[in-house]
């Protein structure tokens, strides 16, 4: 019978995020193991947080909140630093001693907690910090030094190491050649998706949805510029009998509702609020005679996490307006700038396929939502969703620009029946090698072996 232990998790902040999802699917998980579970963070937002941080699963405490996140929006990595800093050393003082103690993101923490030297330190490492970070300025570079420096040196002083992808263990090897030389691996631990909240969908929209945080290193606006090239593609000829098929032949819509004015604009967003779509009918008249009729639902919905204190969240999303404007299809594009767990799954069970455009993601956690919920996913042919993502199987993988995208996105769209036998075949690879079980296990196992060693 395994050892129930006594588990401490440290993250920064337990906002809405990839990051965040894996912390909380790894508390879930190590819980319904039978240990006992207690996640600390600098900052926990009762009313933008994950549902199961708020359900009473495992406890989640509180330190250093009134810490600044940045001096004049500056010093983001020192302020983070010192928020991790203080909840490390109310988990040392004010707290029993854990088992382990599973850490990411902030690797500062780990020579405080291994001065209880009964306790284990696994550190997550997402992605090396200092790749992340800005050094585009001597003064950067200056203040990037010691804080690159000490992530290396720290990082190495866990007891073991996790990565998300292999694409970020051959980054870290790359990156932190110290640690490289002296022989210390991470070992890769996929993050997970919980199949059990999808359902098949009975039925779908002829829309893409994009899920993303709104900062400029997701890369959103490839979406609205190749959703935009797909009318190009249709003006010029490329595959538009294909194309019309697609979205042809619904009949008895208002001819005329792209051009009612500001009016009808409005009513066809308060309807894109209330129904999780926009529709937009063209008509062509050849005298007395309706000719065509294309309905095309060829909406994106672009939601995702939305922090209205950062300066980034607001700044991206206002430009990604102007650019849907610039392309002329802002009529067609909703911002849902935040949506809970239930909207996201049905806007997921109602769209065609998802678009993912990060560049280089580390791992990126919508592609494995996306195809849990039946759904095909396009993405860049880089970093994780080259491991995710089954290039003509479960998706497509391409080049990081629109024309490539929007190749894809026609693809789609000419054969929808292709879109529903892809999303089948990501449903059971996801289900197959990507479940929260197969998480959890796998995470129970290095959190057994590395206690057990201890007792050794």
């Amino acid at each position: 019978m395994e050892r129930k232990l006594k588990i401490a998790i440290i993250h920064p902040d337990l906002g809405i995020g990839g990051a965040e999802r894996l912390i909380v699917d790894a508390a879930v998980e190590l819980v319904s193991h039978g240990h006992d579970v207690h996640i600390f963070t600098a900052h926990h937002d009762k009313n933008r947080c994950f549902e199961e941080t708020v359900s009473g699963a495992f406890p989640v405490t509180v330190y250093g909140s009134f810490l600044p996140r940045h001096v004049f929006y500056r010093l983001h990595a020192l302020c983070a630093y010192l928020r991790c800093i203080f909840v490390a050393l109310c988990v040392l003082f004010l707290w029993p001693s854990f088992d382990v103690v599973l850490a990411d993101q902030v690797s500062v923490v780990i020579p405080l907690l291994k001065l209880k030297k009964s306790m284990k330190v696994v550190f997550y490492c997402h992605f090396p910090d200092l790749l992340l970070a800005h050094h585009t300025t001597v003064l950067r570079r200056l203040y990037r030094k010691p804080i690159d420096f000490i992530e290396e040196i720290t990082t190495g002083m866990a007891d073991i190491i996790l990565v998300n992808s292999k694409f970020t263990a051959s980054t870290f090897a790359s990156t932190f050649k110290r640690l490289h030389a002296r022989g210390i691996q991470p070992a890769v631990l996929y993050p997970a998706v919980n199949v059990d909240q999808f359902h098949k969908p009975h039925s779908y929209k002829l829309n893409f949805l994009s899920i993303n945080r709104f900062e400029r290193k997701k890369n959103i606006e490839l979406a609205v510029s190749a959703f935009a090239r797909l009318h190009t593609l249709e003006e010029h000829g490329l595959q538009s009998q294909q194309l019309n098929e697609a979205t042809l032949i619904i009949a008895g819509k208002s001819c005329f509702a792209f051009f009612l004015g500001y009016v009808t604009k409005a009513f066809l967003l308060l309807m894109s609020l209330q129904n999780g779509f926009c529709t937009w009918d063209a008509t062509c008249l050849n005298g007395n005679t309706t000719t065509l009729l294309i309905k095309c639902l060829l909406v994106i919905f672009l939601s995702g996490g939305y922090d209205g204190r950062l300066r980034e969240n607001v700044e991206y999303l206002d430009e990604l307006r102007h650019l849907a404007a610039r392309e002329g299809v802002s009529s067609q594009i909703s911002f849902i700038t935040s949506c809970s767990t239930a909207e996201r799954n049905k806007l997921l069970s109602q769209c065609l396929c998802v678009i993912y455009t990060p560049k280089d993601e580390h791992f990126g956690i919508v592609p494995l939502e996306a195809m849990a919920a039946h759904k095909p996913v396009i993405a860049c042919n880089s970093g994780g969703p080259v491991e995710t993502v089954k290039d003509g199987e479960t998706g497509f993988l391409c080049d990081p620009n629109p024309e490539d995208f929007s190749l894809a996105m026609a693809k789609v769209i000419q054969d929808p029946q292709m879109a529903s036998r892809m999303g089948g075949e990501a449903r059971k690879h996801v289900a197959e090698s990507f479940s929260t079980k197969i998480f959890g296990q796998h995470l129970n196992q290095y959190l057994i072996s590395i206690t057990s060693s201890k007792e050794d």
